[in-house]
């Protein structure tokens, strides 16, 4: 059984702080998909609350110079799985969070609407740490639990419904222990 729940759309076993970059999903949605991103800031780096800062438009644009691209952007996700498997919530599961961009899933245009975004703090091509699986598994099962139109086979990487302009979770995501630990193969 999972210890962990979401309730109103908020995970009680997530850190929150709350992102601006939000809005109500369309009332005729089902949330049926989740999308799997990373995220490093500054790229390849981790620790620091340089994502939560940009996430709640807070982020310092002369912090780093990679960051004068990135800091005006408004955008969000609604749980951030840190390298120690920590979980950040930045967006109510229940609205829309501004993850997916420019996106398609099954001839359905503008994911952000019908999914959950999950940032896993890492690089495509850097592998991810055990706590992160663990807590990343943890975090699904209460995610079937509150949506039941969540079916485990919707569950994909930026990359599948962003092809050509997005290669995150990366090569580095084992799927294979994501799903071993759902209990979805043997």
């Amino acid at each position: 059984m999972n210890p962990w729940n979401v309730k109103a759309g908020w995970l009680s076993e997530a850190r929150r702080v709350d992102s601006p970059n939000a809005n109500e999903r369309p009332s005729d949605a089902t949330v049926d998909l989740l999308v799997i991103h990373n995220i490093s800031l500054p790229p390849g780096e981790f620790g620091g609350d340089y994502i939560e800062a940009l996430f709640t438009n807070a982020l310092d644009s002369e912090a780093h110079e990679y960051f004068a691209d990135v800091a005006h952007l408004t955008v969000s996700a609604h749980f951030l799985v840190r390298r120690d498997g920590e979980v950040v919530q930045f967006v109510s599961t229940d609205e829309r969070a501004w993850h997916a961009g420019d996106s398609l899933w099954f001839d359905r245009a503008n994911c952000n609407d019908f999914s959950v975004g999950i940032e896993v703090e890492g690089a495509d091509d850097v592998p991810y740490a055990e706590q992160q699986y663990n807590a990343l598994a943890k975090l699904i099962r209460a995610l079937w639990e509150y949506y039941p139109t969540l079916a485990p086979d919707a569950m994909v990487g930026h990359s599948d419904i962003a092809p050509g302009r997005k290669t995150d979770p990366g090569s580095a995501f084992d799927w294979q222990k994501l799903r071993q630990l759902l209990s979805l193969t043997t």
